[in-house]
């Protein structure tokens, strides 16, 4: 009976250890934390923002290891449309309020996550040498001029561009000359190439090229400000992860990075 006894005891001990340890044909410990699982965030971001969310990428590997993000960078009129088309995207970093708009009315933004986080200046850009001696915005819509590069309607820069000369008095004749640009960095490409006089671009895009000067900024109230606002998209997959590059955006790291190429902050209200 002792025997029957010490047999008994012995296997619950073995038993109870096993199933605490994960010893015996390679079990696994019941206790040992899940794996994080690897997501692939798609951030659907406006082209001026092109070298700060390349910067940013390379610094967020360190605060969440297991997130890819995979930008597509264009017009925000473009990524818009992809979006209302079925595009898949996480996040929507859009160059212009109209854009956000559009899709938050239309039920495809999550209300609660809309941000405004950066803002940015209007320029006049000119070619190395600016043989055309443009000197200011009225020198577009004159003779000085004869081609100027300018956003598509689509393009917020270009939405900025039209009121800034509707304002000067002068949209008509910069409409008859101008060259029109898919993205703000192809308005940029045409003025650094020489094909054109002059081109309108954001501030922070004209840094990012040596092959081009700015003449002058535009004037204070001759356009809307260009603000810079950010969501996270209904139909995403991964709405905690979206959520927390969203978060990190507004970080003293990627703050730095955005001021660091020329972007203003927009301060959020108390």
């Amino acid at each position: 009976m002792n025997r029957l006894l010490s047999t008994i005891a012995t296997t619950a001990l073995c038993t109870a250890f096993l199933a605490f340890s994960g010893c015996g044909k390679g079990e696994t410990p019941k206790t040992q934390a899940a794996e994080v699982k690897p997501v692939t965030l798609s951030v659907f971001a406006a082209a001026s923002l092109t070298e700060a969310l390349t910067e940013i990428a390379e610094m967020y590997k360190t605060s969440a290891p297991a997130v890819t993000l995979s930008y597509n960078f264009d017009s925000s009129g473009k990524l818009q449309t992809q979006i209302e088309n079925g595009g898949e995207a996480d996040v929507f970093f859009s160059a212009g309020q109209k854009q956000m708009d559009a899709l938050a009315d239309s039920g495809y933004v999550d209300a609660a996550t809309r941000k405004d986080l950066l803002v940015n200046e209007i320029v006049l850009i000119v070619p190395e040498g600016n043989k055309a001696g443009v000197a200011s915005f009225e020198d577009c819509m004159t003779d000085k001029v004869k081609l100027i590069s300018i956003g598509g309607a689509g393009v917020p820069v270009g939405q900025y561009t039209e009121e800034l000369f509707t304002y000067l008095k002068g949209w008509d004749k910069i409409k008859a000359k101008a060259s029109l640009g898919t993205n703000v960095k192809e308005v940029l490409a045409q003025v650094k190439s020489g094909s054109v006089d002059c081109g309108v671009v954001y501030a922070t895009d004209a840094a990012t090229e040596k092959a081009v000067a700015v003449v002058t900024t535009a004037p204070e109230g001759s356009h809307k400000p260009a603000v810079y606002p950010a969501a996270v998209l209904k139909k995403t997959a991964n709405p905690a992860e979206a959520k927390a590059f969203l978060d990190f955006l507004s970080s003293p790291e990627a703050t730095a990075v955005f001021e660091k190429i020329g972007f203003g902050i927009v301060k959020p209200q108390s």
